[in-house]
């Protein structure tokens, strides 16, 4: 179901933010909802649940992935690679925060954002790109990533965004492996526009190290 992929997705993204490792030390765990793989041109998720709830827990990581905590692979340059098995399903993802942010009008508040390229062997899914805006996108929007003079547009749900036309997906991984910066533009649902620059120092490494650990 589209629920349970979204859902297994989402919580070791979570879990992740929520651990005080290099790559995302500090950081609030942002919301998000998982990609959906198959069809050329992907279509949007259904709404998903709401996280369980983790107050007062020792250790709300684990909590969110049902005591899977997720495991750092390594850190590559800006981007850290992790493992995690929620519900014994394993998962494989690089994960980044924008290099710098700016929104016009200048000054908008949101949530963080991340870029997050995961690999789920039981679904036969390997590098598939999302990203967590930080606000929510105006409905029925798209928004781009561009990398040097190459753009892909990108369907957006909510706070997610996630490559239009699935095709596309291996040409974006490939121009991201050999780039320096990815461009994420999107407006929210107040328009205001965004524009995150997330640098691309160390994804090929990334990528490397969850491709192997997730074969």
């Amino acid at each position: 179901m589209l629920i349970d992929r979204r859902w297994r997705l989402m919580l070791p993204l979570f879990a992740a933010a929520a651990c005080t490792v290099p790559a995302l030390a500090q950081q609030p765990a942002p919301n998000g909802v998982a990609p959906v793989g198959g069809a050329a041109v992907k279509k949007p998720p259904k709404p998903k649940p709401a996280p369980p709830a983790t107050t007062g827990t020792a250790d709300p990581a684990a909590a969110a992935v049902g005591g899977a905590k997720p495991t750092l692979l390594g850190q590559y340059g800006d981007w850290g690679a992790y493992t995690a098995s929620p519900g014994g399903k394993k998962i494989c993802f690089a994960i980044a925060k924008p290099a710098s942010s700016e929104t016009t009008p200048p000054g908008k508040t949101r949530n963080p954002s991340y870029m997050f390229i995961s690999s789920r062997p039981g679904e036969k899914v390997t590098d598939e790109v999302s990203i967590i805006i930080g606000y929510p996108f105006k409905p029925n929007s798209e928004a781009t990533v561009a990398v040097g003079t190459t753009s892909f547009a990108l369907y957006t749900q909510q706070d997610g965004a996630w490559i239009k036309n699935a095709a596309e997906e291996a040409h974006l991984i490939e121009a991201m492996r050999s780039g320096g910066n990815a461009v994420i533009k999107g407006m929210s649902a107040k328009g205001t526009h965004s524009t995150d620059v997330f640098s691309l120092k160390g994804l090929a490494q990334a990528l490397d190290r969850t491709d192997q650990d997730c074969k």
